[in-house]
């Protein structure tokens, strides 16, 4: 497209944008009718551990969004000369689950508590044995019914829970709802009426805890709207937040917030049945589209759904590449200080390329990512661990393997499950993060590590916003193709992509490296039980 055709685009607001609220970052992308991107802004943030919590001040959720699309702004001036006042559609996402309470005046009763926080493990087991369904630890059912076990004063006052997905739409619309991919993050759903399953919401209502109180939870819980609906319209108050400096017009279409998860399904076209995605950063997770249901409840997968509805089997654990990025920055400073700079691009570069001079087995080095606690190997509070022994091959290829090999360790036990025991097929398997913005190194680790082929597109650091961004400008549409159809035949005429198979003996060194680490865990959760963070550390 022309520059003089894209002027006219953004002009009569026929662009869509997507804000997505990530673990370390902030981003807003703003597409075309072609789905390419025409600017973009982000800001940088991080989760702090206070009281013993995992979360994020709602004061810096606004100015990480208002700083985003301040960039997003001056990049459309500076491209195209002209200022960006009208957007066709918006769509917000976020990290999936997590628990924030609000009373009837809007207040927030508690501090945003995060997917990070493993607190709810009493509620999580009761609620599973309750359903026969499993409930996470980092579900906002789990997370709510904690609160009520723990008999916390706020849950008293309760009016509306949402997602920060959802919070941030709601600010933004005034609508109490959520995509139902994200919704399946907070309560189970039923795929054959796209809503919460009304059974368990009828079996939570008459727990006894529960009935005391006067709300009824089909009442506080936001509404679940499938991709391709309107979720709502900008409000003259939610373009302010979007652009204090008000040229921003109100009126945009508002599609339903998804959860991360659900962003990277469309950015990687993986929600038809068969087929998967896997998404990398400070955590991490598979999504299998499932084509039947699973045969057992396992702990260690979780039952959600498609920003269409259809069921998924998701894998999730909470640490992935917090550690490598710490030892990036160890690195990077030693480089600083005997005088040689070096970019971070290239340094992550260096290191990545390190390791095909590897041991395959990583030279006997074993480490341990968590940063928080890990519901897969049943780790409380994480604490990262470099473990050798004296026969071990201690060298950089070596070392940075091990880093490497132990950010997809969990994801590897999870998903072994899937596939050798309920015997999972998946046609294709994506992946999409920033880890994988160095080619080839993370993707074929990540293949050898669960023997299966993956496959890297060319939008695989940059996925999530650019996938909410698609999401709203299917909601211009109504939903009158199948989102599989859509993806298909509408975004993806071209895609480009790479796929790498396993190798022999990397998958046999990985296997080697998977022992190790299993066989270690007693030292890790026995660290996490020792060491403790001082209140108020990060």
């Amino acid at each position: 497209m022309n520059l003089l055709e894209t002027k006219k685009q953004i002009q009569n607001g026929k662009t869509a944008l997507g804000i997505e609220l990530g673990s370390t970052r902030i981003k807003v992308v703003l597409i075309d009718n072609n789905f390419e991107t025409l600017a973009s802004g982000s800001f940088t943030w991080e989760n702090q551990y206070k009281n013993n919590i995992w979360t994020y001040s709602l004061d810096q959720v606004w100015e990480g969004i208002q700083q985003a699309f301040k960039q997003l702004k001056a990049s459309v001036q500076s491209k195209y000369h002209i200022p960006l006042t009208r957007i066709g559609s918006i769509g917000v996402s976020a990290m999936m689950h997590g628990y924030l309470p609000f009373d009837k005046e809007g207040n927030l009763l508690t501090p945003f508590r995060t997917w990070r926080n493993n607190i709810t493990e009493e509620a999580a087991d009761k609620l599973t044995e309750l359903f026969n369904f499993n409930i996470p630890q980092r579900w906002s059912i789990a997370h709510l019914y904690q609160a009520i076990l723990n008999k916390e004063e706020h849950v008293d006052n309760i009016d509306f829970i949402t997602t920060l997905a959802g919070y941030v739409h709601w600010k933004l619309t005034g609508e109490k709802v959520t995509g139902i991919g994200d919704a399946s993050g907070i309560f189970p759903i039923d795929e054959n009426v796209l809503a919460y399953r009304n059974d368990f919401l009828n079996k939570f209502s008459k727990l006894p805890e529960v009935a005391k109180y006067s709300w009824s939870i089909e009442n506080i819980l936001p509404k679940p709207v499938v991709a391709g609906k309107s979720a709502g319209e900008l409000t003259e108050q939610g373009a302010k937040l979007l652009d204090p400096t008000g040229s921003l017009k109100a009126g945009s279409l508002m599609a339903p917030p998804e959860g991360d998860a659900g962003t990277g399904m469309v950015a990687t076209n993986s929600v038809r049945k068969r087929t998967g995605n896997i998404s990398v950063g400070t955590s991490a997770f598979s999504m299998n589209v499932l084509d039947k249901p699973l045969k057992s409840v396992h702990r260690d997968i979780d039952l959600v759904t498609t920003p269409s509805g259809t069921p998924v089997a998701m894998v999730h654990v909470n640490n992935c590449s917090s550690d490598i990025n710490a030892w990036v920055n160890l690195f990077k400073e030693f480089a600083d200080a005997t005088g040689n700079k070096i970019s971070t691009d290239n340094l992550y570069q260096t290191l990545f390329d390190s390791t095909v001079r590897a041991d395959s087995n990583a030279g006997g080095l074993v480490n341990y990512s968590y940063l928080s606690g890990e519901n897969i190997t049943k780790i409380k509070a994480g604490r990262p661990l470099f473990v050798r022994t004296e026969n071990s091959k201690m060298n950089l290829a070596n070392f940075f393997l091990s880093q490497l090999y132990a950010a997809f360790a969990p994801l590897k036990i999870g998903m072994d499950i899937l596939l050798n025991e309920e015997h999972v097929q998946t046609d294709v398997m994506v992946a999409q993060g920033g880890l994988f913005a160095t080619p080839v190194i993370g993707q074929q680790v990540l293949a050898n590590a669960l023997n299966i082929p993956i496959t890297v597109m060319n939008t695989a650091s940059e996925g999530g916003p650019w996938g909410m961004a698609v999401l709203a400008k299917y909601a211009e549409t109504g939903g009158v193709k199948k989102l599989a159809d859509y993806l298909d035949e509408d975004v993806f005429k071209n895609p480009e992509s790479m796929t790498l198979t396993p190798e022999d003996n990397g998958v046999k060194g990985y296997e080697e490296f998977i022992g190790d680490y299993q066989a270690g865990l007693p030292v890790e959760e026995l660290a996490g039980s020792k060491i403790n963070f001082q209140e108020g550390e990060k």
